[in-house]
């Protein structure tokens, strides 16, 4: 089996973010998690928890039209049933956007209570929107605060470069950048981040990242597979995922000179394939009594 080689995914940049984001907590109300509904465990940065302490926080699930529907409705009853509110969402289309806001200021209802027996009615609920890298937290902000983008603003105690968003009347979104965390104890976790483009192409190996994603395909998804790229299910079950490529790579006639087959460029097309959901509708992570997402 193809082993991808091991990689750096923790530069300067990130651990940077991640200081930023802690020195935020005092000016924000609630912490809205951006997960890929893909892969909701494996999306999620298990420092999460410790960082953003006892806030309140939502799960949204983004690219829920990319994801199996029935895997996202398990993902949101794990959710809920372990007291952290959820919603699925897709911010190319805007679907589920509308509960976000509902959602967040019943999270924050007893609180809104004390500030309007205060007097304190012109209070905005802040929220920091928070994630890694590629799951959509600027789509979520941008399709969130339509035409009343707030321009960047040089607030006390908000580090530069850090943005605020106004979205409607008396609600704002602080975005902070992408953030992966410093090892993953979970080899896999690696990979399924590298399958939906959350760590760069550039620092992996192209053709063994889509050698497994492959793998992966024909043990779980072997109909949508052999279906895209008219593969005989027979035939392929003993198929190594190199020999997986190669085999798609022949049928699409990526040959080049002397009739070899061009791996790289089939490896980069299944990739692009999976990642558009042209392969179908495909989560990942899958819930079951050993799940355990740190938010």
């Amino acid at each position: 089996m193809e082993e991808l080689k091991t990689v750096q995914w923790f530069p300067g940049h990130m651990a940077k973010t991640k200081r930023k984001i802690e020195s935020q907590l005092k000016l924000i109300d609630a912490v809205a998690v951006i997960l890929d509904a893909r892969v909701p465990y494996s999306s999620c940065n298990p420092d999460l928890r410790s960082i953003i302490n006892n806030k309140p926080r939502i799960a949204v699930l983004n690219k829920c039209d990319m994801a199996d529907p029935r895997e996202t409705k398990k993902w949101l009853n794990y959710f809920r049933n372990s007291n952290v509110s959820a919603i699925a969402v897709d911010c190319k289309s805007g679907k589920g956007l509308n509960a976000f806001i509902p959602t967040v200021k019943n999270v924050l209802a007893d609180k809104i209570k004390i500030w309007l027996s205060k007097g304190m009615t012109g209070r905005a609920v802040k929220v920091m929107v928070v994630g890694i890298p590629n799951v959509g937290k600027s789509s979520f902000i941008n399709k969130m605060s339509k035409q009343n983008r707030a321009k960047v603003e040089d607030r006390p105690g908000v580090t530069r470069g850090n943005q605020w968003f106004t979205v409607g009347k008396g609600f704002e979104l602080l975005d902070t950048p992408g953030v992966l965390w410093p090892k993953f104890d979970d080899q896999s976790v690696g990979e399924k981040l590298a399958y939906i483009g959350s760590i760069k192409d550039d620092i992996t190996d192209t053709e063994t990242l889509a050698s497994r994603l492959l793998l992966y395909l024909r043990d779980n998804c072997s109909d949508s597979l052999c279906s895209r790229y008219k593969l005989n299910q027979e035939e392929i079950k003993d198929f190594r995922g190199y020999e997986l490529l190669e085999a798609i790579g022949k049928k699409r006639g990526m040959l080049i000179s002397g009739g070899e087959i061009n791996t790289e460029r089939a490896a980069i097309m299944v990739l692009d394939e999976f990642r558009s959901a042209t392969l179908g509708k495909i989560t990942l992570d899958k819930v079951d009594e050993n799940t355990n997402v740190g938010i």
